[in-house]
């Protein structure tokens, strides 16, 4: 394989020297927003969206709160054309609403989309024409005058159309195409140009729109284009500075909040990121990215689920699991070190504080997500894991101790499978190694108390007959642990112990978990039952068969011991 060769390219020319201000600022609020779904999205998709699906996309953008729609080509597109006429015969566009319509700086594409525009009450013009280096140079062999002069022909010609139109609330935005490859003083003064035609006011501002329509440098660079335009435009209080970034190089939401800092006060996107070669920029993460830093985006994005749906029916696009903020495992801790530091926060996280969980930016429950899916077991799983699915599924709590017992059955279960287990098997692997109820099985019990502890009469099986034991101790397990070694000469005793009470809704009441040691073994063991003090002695007699079981010394004692 032969190695490409770097020198055939070269970097972004620096932007000229300038007060650069925009890396001392933070972001206080949320941008104009302007979804570019139903037109540079549609534009970039194998097969365009009919016109049906771009009334459900349509119907989505409302909903989540987008009040700039950009609709498309009309005068390039029927069916954009009748999308369009739709919206408007149809009485479609909220009073909230303001669509847009995309034109060439050419005058028989302009008048077509007013025609387009025919009853609408408020609407966007947005002209656009090529002014990049090698647009100028390679595709209209043209001068910056050249450029310059249909630029301002169309805006000439825009006018002359608007002003056919007095009852119409006409705003008009205009886009030098491939504004990051162009020269930014050259920018400047080809929009300049248009505004001298369209006479912009502080009440009725121009917007220009600088679309890093191909991403060639890093997102800093766009933010110094940006910054520079807006300190270096003429009547700046009558200009609305926007952006349209797209994704060649990964970093069109980047530049998107940096061009923010440099003072862009309107953003154009899609929805997941739709468009143009690797995308244009994506709304629902720049917006969750202000949310995350305590920012309120002024959209609605609680049930992405929705959005996820509706997108890709509309464009057949499918969302990347790992899709920031809305992807399907972005919550999702599979790590052990992770799922412990996540239920370690969790239980610290009080309703009323700010947000502090670890390896969770946000709440996933804000935009409807639950815990559900918050941290899953596989075999790159810990301890943790396992246990936080226990408790937030069944309530079972499990000691430390436990769950280093535990972890090794669901490692091995998990590496057998091959991926993920459910918290269901979990439980099942927690029984099936630490739960025996046989051969020595609880028939019945009767505590009583007298003047020095309590007294414990108790009936075994050892599934062949019944045994009656008796001891006496300060509670019910010391009692039980004095009736075996009074009828078995076996020294055992309780290491450590833990019991609680189970969720509503569990079959049993309360579950216990019991550390015994015998000589120099300690053996867990759970047991659950409706009634405390059987849930304790289940446990330990648990823990004597898992005991006997792993008994390879051939002497007499334990179980052996009680049968005779």
């Amino acid at each position: 394989m032969s190695r490409f060769d770097h020198r055939k390219y070269r970097p972004a020319p620096r932007v000229p020297a300038f007060n650069r201000t925009w890396p001392d600022r933070d972001l206080q609020k949320a941008p104009i927003w302007v979804s570019e779904d139903l037109r540079d999205g549609n534009q970039a998709l194998l097969e365009p969206m009919t016109v049906d699906q771009k009334k459900r996309l349509w119907k989505l953008l409302v909903d989540v709160g987008v009040k700039e729609i950009m609709v498309g080509f009309p005068s390039a597109s029927q069916p954009d054309y009748d999308f369009v006429r739709w919206l408007i015969d149809e009485d479609q566009i909220p009073e909230d609403v303001t669509i847009a319509a995309l034109t060439q700086s050419r005058d028989h594409l302009i008048d077509r989309t007013f025609d387009s525009l025919e009853g609408v009450n408020k609407a966007i013009i947005h002209l656009y024409n090529s002014t990049s280096t090698v647009q100028r140079e390679r595709v209209f062999e043209m001068d910056e005058e050249g450029i310059i002069d249909i630029a301002v022909k169309g805006a000439q010609r825009v006018k002359e159309n608007a002003d056919k139109r007095p009852g119409v609330n006409w705003r008009l935005e205009y886009s030098p195409e491939s504004f990051s490859s162009t020269e930014v003083d050259f920018s400047v003064r080809i929009c300049e140009a248009v505004m001298d035609v369209w006479q912009p006011t502080p009440d009725n501002r121009i917007i220009f729109n600088l679309p890093n329509t191909v991403e060639l440098a890093g997102p800093h660079h766009h933010a110094d284009q940006i910054e520079y335009f807006c300190q270096h435009v003429k009547n700046r209080e009558s200009v609305i500075v926007s952006v349209h970034t797209h994704n060649d190089r990964g970093g069109a939401v980047a530049a998107a909040e940096l061009a923010m800092l440099a003072g862009a006060e309107r953003v154009e996107g899609t929805l997941l990121g739709n468009g143009e070669r690797t995308g244009n920029m994506d709304i629902v993460i720049l917006a969750m990215n202000l949310y995350g830093q305590g920012i309120d985006p002024e959209l609605d994005l609680s049930n992405p689920d929705e959005i996820i749906r509706v997108v890709h029916e509309c464009t057949g696009i499918p969302l990347h699991p790992r899709h920031p903020w809305v992807g399907e495992l972005v919550y999702t801790a599979f790590s052990g070190s992770h799922q412990d530091a996540i239920r370690k926060s969790l239980r610290k996280q009080g309703e009323d504080e700010h947000w502090q969980v670890a390896y969770l930016p946000i709440d996933p429950r804000d935009i409807g997500r639950d815990y559900q899916a918050v941290i899953r077991v596989n075999s790159q799983s810990g301890k943790g894991g396992m246990a936080f699915l226990l408790e937030r599924d069944f309530g079972i709590n499990l000691p430390r101790w436990m769950m280093l017992a535990l972890a090794p059955h669901v490692q091995a279960e998990s590496e057998r499978t091959a991926g993920e287990l459910s918290s269901g098997r979990i439980r099942e692997l927690l029984f099936e190694n630490f739960s025996r109820q046989a051969p020595l099985t609880l028939v019945d019990y009767g505590l009583r108390r007298n003047e020095d502890g309590q007294t414990l009469d108790i009936t075994l099986s050892d599934g062949r007959q019944n045994i009656q034991l008796q001891g006496h101790g300060n509670g019910a397990m010391s009692a039980f642990i004095d009736a075996w070694h009074a009828h078995t000469g076996e020294e055992i005793a309780v290491a450590d112990y833990s019991e609680h009470a189970l969720s509503t809704g569990s079959d049993a009441d309360a579950i216990a978990f019991v550390q015994l040691r015998k000589d120099t073994v300690r053996i867990p063991a759970v047991a659950e039952d409706s009634d405390t003090v059987s849930a304790a002695l289940k446990a330990i007699i648990a823990a004597l068969n898992l005991s006997h079981e792993d008994d390879e010394t051939g002497q007499r004692g334990g179980l052996t011991a009680l049968a005779s």
